[in-house]
C-alpha cells in the first residue's frame, strides 16, 4: 500500500473545511486538482466482503516469517501497526489482530472499477497505485459543479457502489492535494484554498513533503528544521549545501507551494513485477526455481491485466548477507507469457555466478520495456499455432477472477513438499 494510509483526522463526515479559518465552507475557486485515496484499501475490501470483521483490528498479510503488513484497518493502527511494518512486529503490537492472506486479483478488480468512477468524471486521471489517483477536474466544472462538490460526489459513489470509503484532497497543486487527503483520513474531504496554501503547509512537519525520507529528515533535524515553514525560511544555498543542489531546490520549491507538474493521464507503467522475502533463507535449486515460477506467474498476470507486454526480464537476487544482484535480458519479442518470463528468469539465475549453496533471502522478477499488447506483433515460427499458451494463461486469468488466485496453477506449485504457501499468500 501507499504511504497515504497513515491515519489522519478521526472517522466521520468532515467536508469542505477551510484550515485557515477552522470551520466554514472553503473557497475552492481554482482548486482543480483532486487527490483521491482509498482508506486502508486492502483491509477495507476484506472487511466489506466479511462483515464479521467490522470494528476489529484487521491486518492483510502473513503473520509469520519475514512478511510485512500490506494493509491494516484503522482499529489495528491505534496499536501502532502500519503498512510495510514487519508482520512479527505488528503481531507484538497487536496480538489480537486478525491476519488475512491477500487476494491481489480481487484488489485489482476493485481498483479497476474505482478508476472507472474517476474516468466517468474526467479523462484527466493519473493513477499512482491501485488505491490512489490524481484528477484534474477543470474540464468538468460546468457539467458537475465545483471541485469540492465533485470530490464529495466521488466519495458517495465509491461507498455506494463498492462498499469502501476514500479520502479526497482538493487543492490548486498536486502535492498539496495529496497532503490534504492524508490530513483528512479516513473518510474525509479537505479543501486547501488557493490563497491559503502557505498557511496550510508551513505548520506541517517536514516529513509531510515529498522527498523527505528518513535520511533527509535526519539532515533537516540536524539543521534545526522541524516544519515546512522552517524549510521555506532557510536560505536556498544552505539547503543545497546540505542536501545537494537538486534535492535542496526541490524542497525549497515545495515549501513555498510551488509544483509545476500537471496531471498526466494514462501514464504508462515503467515496469511490472513481483518479489518475495522468504520466511527462511533458501538454497535448494528446486525451491528457487519454484519461487521464480511463482513470481513469473504473478508478473505475467499483472502484465495481462495492464494490457502490456514486456521487452526485458530482470531477476533480483538478495543473499542472506544482504548482497543484492540484478540480471536482465532483452527478449527477441515482447511477451506477457509466464512460461517465457519463467524460462528467462531461470536462465538469468543460473548465469548469475552465484554458488549453488548461496543462501537466498529474497527473489524478484520484473518486466520492463513495456508496450501495449495491441501494438506488439508476434512473429510466428513455421508450424506454430497462433494460440496455445496464451489461450491457456488467459483462461487461467478468467478462472482466477471468478474463483480466486491460486485456483488453477502450474503443477510445480501444487505439490509443495516443504509446506510453502500458495501464490499470493502474503509476499
Amino acid at each position: 500500500m501507499s504511504g497515504t494510509e497513515a491515519s489522519g483526522c478521526p472517522p466521520g463526515e468532515r467536508d469542505l473545511r477551510n484550515p485557515r479559518v477552522g470551520g466554514g465552507p472553503a473557497d475552492d475557486t481554482g482548486c482543480h486538482i483532486l487527490h483521491v485515496d482509498m482508506d486502508a484499501f486492502y483491509a477495507s475490501v476484506e472487511i466489506r466482503d466479511r462483515p464479521d470483521l467490522a470494528g476489529q483490528p484487521v491486518i492483510v498479510g502473513s503473520p509469520s516469517g519475514r512478511s510485512v503488513v500490506l494493509s491494516a484497518s484503522y482499529e489495528a493502527r491505534t496499536f501502532g501497526v502500519r503498512s510495510a511494518m514487519p508482520a512479527v512486529r505488528a503481531r507484538r503490537l497487536c496480538p489480537q489482530a486478525i491476519f488475512i492472506p491477500p487476494r491481489r486479483s480481487v484488489y485489482s478488480e476493485v481498483s479497476r472499477r474505482v478508476m472507472a468512477v474517476f474516468r466517468s468524471v474526467t479523462p484527466m486521471v493519473e493513477p499512482l497505485a491501485l488505491d490512489e489517483a490524481f484528477l484534474d477536474v477543470s474540464g468538468a466544472l460546468r457539467r458537475l459543479g465545483s471541485p469540492a462538490s465533485i470530490g464529495a460526489a466521488i466519495r458517495r459513489q465509491i461507498e455506494a457502489d463498492h462498499g469502501i470509503t476514500c479520502s479526497v484532497g482538493v487543492a490548486p497543486r498536486k502535492f498539496v492535494a495529496k497532503i490534504a487527503s492524508v490530513r483528512c483520513k479516513p473518510d474525509g474531504l479537505l479543501v486547501v484554498p488557493r490563497d491559503g496554501v502557505l498557511e496550510f503547509l508551513h505548520p506541517l512537519p517536514v516529513s509531510a513533503l515529498w522527498g523527505v525520507g528518513e535520511r533527509t529528515g535526519q539532515t533537516l533535524a540536524r539543521l534545526g528544521l522541524a516544519t515546512v515553514g522552517d524549510i521555506a525560511h532557510t536560505p536556498l544555498a544552505t539547503l543545497q549545501h546540505h542536501l545537494g543542489t537538486a534535492a535542496g531546490s526541490h524542497l525549497a520549491a515545495l515549501a513555498w507551494g510551488q509544483d509545476r507538474r500537471a496531471v498526466t493521464p494514462h501514464a504508462p507503467d515503467k515496469s511490472i513485477g513481483a518479489e518475495e522475502t522468504f520466511a527462511a533463507d533458501i538454497t535448494d535449486p528446486d525451491v528457487v526455481r519454484r519461487e521464480l515460477l511463482r513470481l513469473s506467474e504473478r508478473t505475467a498476470r499483472a502484465l495481462r491485466e495492464a494490457g502490456c507486454v514486456a521487452r526485458t526480464v530482470t531477476v533480483k537476487l538478495r543473499l542472506a548477507n544482504f548482497t543484492t544482484l540484478t540480471r536482465s535480458r532483452t527478449l527477441p519479442e515482447p511477451t506477457d507469457l509466464a512460461r517465457t518470463i519463467y524460462a528467462t528468469a531461470c536462465a538469468l539465475w543460473e548465469a548469475s555466478g552465484l554458488d549453488r549453496q548461496a543462501r537466498l533471502r529474497l527473489a524478484g522478477v520484473r518486466a520492463t520495456g513495456l508496450v501495449p499488447a495491441s501494438a506488439a506483433a508476434t512473429q510466428l515460427a513455421f508450424g506454430d499455432r497462433p494460440t496455445g499458451w496464451r489461450e491457456a494463461e488467459q483462461a487461467m486469468d478468467r478462472i482466477a477472477r471468478r474463483f480466486g488466485t491460486g485456483t488453477v496453477r502450474p503443477a510445480a506449485l501444487v505439490a509443495d513438499p516443504d509446506g510453502r504457501r500458495a501464490p499470493d499468500g502474503g509476499g
